[in-house]
């Protein structure tokens, strides 16, 4: 006898009414969920997904979200038809959700204990010392070490593994049937991404909980769900048993899925290119003063003792998990922030430069950002944005040459020059990567400091911003300090690789031999996390 679903979606529509105009997110899409199964829905930033989720539990913004068709039925009651005091019953008990953005789901002014107590004490009246008691529990099933600990802890105190640990003990409180998990691993460390998803399996297992995953990401899907829904453009395009799907994709969409993750080789290492930026034992200590009198006691070794070299045309790969301080070197091989050792750029020491001596440095040394939408100005066009280093570092040329240049530098990172009087809130993800590239080309650097560029984007976006990347730096000559933790956009780029934990570089050397033949154990983890999605060795990544 075949099992009824546990939850069914049947033809369900999702519409937005905003000033008179009504768009379709979501469009008939149907899917279900058994008991103790698996359910991966995939696409890309815009498909749909998470709209289709939030349905379930109806957390959209009514009344400008509406349903023009379709029922979702759990446990054979349609959720759609029911009112408010019903839902309550049904969140948090029968069916919970893990968001994305830990940071921005949990009340960064509650603590720990207070977050995760109050769904206990909502849902089932559970006195203080009660609910004191299950939080411990769930805090120790979910791998949050010294519990008691934590209690008391804020959540910009956690980091970001534990604070999506706390999130999920809040999720599991009430043991749901069904757990939605949107997005659970996509800020994560590679390494944390493997501890999560096997704490997730664990869970269901023990439980038999029936579970919705929402992701982009392939590699998650294929060791992680029983079956997948792929959707586009708001419509489910294919979907059944995941290895039929990815042995024999059937529609353009899927198999366009499948073959987006970033190829291609790094530019051919050549020792003769001469260094464009290197370090020699850098340091980064930031002191920790206490007392009235603020004495420092001691110090905070974010970066202590790297050597780095940059060749030109050639890319160096500086990998590690959040808190390794990859970042930390980055800044200060640019001179954003203070540090001890020798740092040269083109030959000269830039370390005792003054800001006003590295001003004319800054043409030559450009960054792009993790965040797009973060780093560029809501209020300024593309156009302004992308000139505006011309206009400090080239304030002779005229107006029209200068709008010359940014066209041709849109052009060149593959967006229509047109389109360089929008402002950033009107592109896409990926386009909005692109223009912050075409911000840092238009200057013509010889060196670019990529802080996580590709994070923030799905899967085919990250694919063609890394084609991208590896065009211009043949083009150009481009020396890239690249900073990820994806090592399979670092393996597509880089000759060289840093790999830091702890303000220290634990293993350095080609980019062949880091990923082919890693030496110390913590290499070696991130490896087995990042392309089999094994959990790290045991105490050798703390979360």
């Amino acid at each position: 006898m075949t099992q009824a679903p546990l939850l069914s979606v049947e033809d369900l529509s999702v519409a937005f009414t905003q000033g008179g105009r009504t768009t379709v997110a979501v469009d008939r899409v149907s899917f279900g969920i058994k008991k103790g199964e698996t359910v991966a829905i995939v696409g890309e930033s815009g498909s749909g997904k998470s709209v289709s989720a939030l349905s379930i539990l109806k957390l959209l913004p009514y009344p400008a979200a509406s349903h023009p068709s379709g029922k979702i039925l759990f446990r054979g009651a349609d959720l759609l038809t029911a009112g408010e005091d019903e839902m309550r019953k049904v969140r948090g008990n029968e069916i919970s959700m893990i968001f994305q953005e830990p940071m921005t789901s949990l009340n960064p002014l509650h603590t720990v204990e207070r977050q995760v107590a109050e769904i206990l004490k909502i849902h089932r009246g559970m006195s203080d010392t009660a609910a004191r008691a299950r939080v411990l529990e769930l805090l120790n099933q979910v791998g949050i070490r010294e519990p008691e600990s934590r209690l008391k802890s804020y959540p910009h105190q956690l980091s970001g593994g534990q604070r999506q640990r706390v999130m999920i003990a809040m999720t599991l409180a009430n043991e749901p049937d069904l757990l939605i998990a949107d997005e659970p691993t996509t800020a994560l460390d590679v390494t944390v991404q493997a501890q999560i998803l096997k704490l997730l399996k664990e869970l269901q297992a023990a439980r038999g909980m029936a579970l919705l995953f929402i992701t982009h990401d392939l590699g998650v899907v294929e060791k992680f769900a029983d079956r997948v829904c792929v959707m586009t453009k708001g419509q489910i395009v294919e979907q059944g048993p995941v290895a039929e799907i990815f042995m024999s994709p059937q529609h353009p969409y899927t198999k366009h899925l499948l073959a987006a993750e970033p190829k291609g080789d790094p530019p051919q290492t050549d020792v003769s290119r001469p260094i464009v930026m290197e370090a020699d034992d850098l340091k980064v200590w930031f002191p920790i003063k206490r007392g009235l009198l603020r004495r420092t006691v001691g110090h905070v070794k974010a970066v202590d003792g790297i050597d780095v070299s940059v060749r030109e045309g050639q890319t160096l790969g500086i990998v590690g998990e959040s808190g390794s301080g990859k970042t930390t070197l980055g800044l200060a091989l640019l001179r954003m922030i203070s540090s001890t050792g020798r740092i040269t750029f083109n030959g000269q020491d830039i370390q005792e430069h003054s800001w006003k001596e590295m001003r004319p440095l800054r043409r030559d040394i450009q960054i792009v950002f993790q965040d797009p939408f973060g780093s560029l100005s809501p209020r300024m066009s593309v156009a302004d944005i992308v000139g505006e280093g011309l206009e400090i570092h080239f304030p002779a040329i005229s107006p029209a040459e200068r709008d010359r240049k940014v066209a041709t530098a849109l052009e060149e990172v593959g967006l229509d020059a047109s389109t360089r009087n929008r402002y950033p809130h009107e592109f896409s993800g990926g386009q909005r990567q692109r223009i912050s590239i075409a911000r840092a080309m238009v200057l013509e650097p010889r060196f670019v400091m990529l802080d996580e560029p590709t994070s923030a984007l799905d899967m085919s976006v990250q694919a063609q911003v890394v084609d991208l990347l590896r065009d211009l730096q043949r083009a150009h000559g481009l020396a890239y300090l690249f900073i990820s933790h994806d090592l399979k956009v670092v393996r597509a780029l880089a000759n060289e690789v840093v790999v830091m934990r702890q303000g220290k570089a634990v293993e350095a050397g080609p980019a062949e031999q880091i990923f082919d033949n890693p030496q110390t154990d913590y290499t070696k983890a991130l490896m087995a996390a990042a392309f089999r999605l094994e959990t790290a060795p045991e105490g050798v990544v703390n979360v």
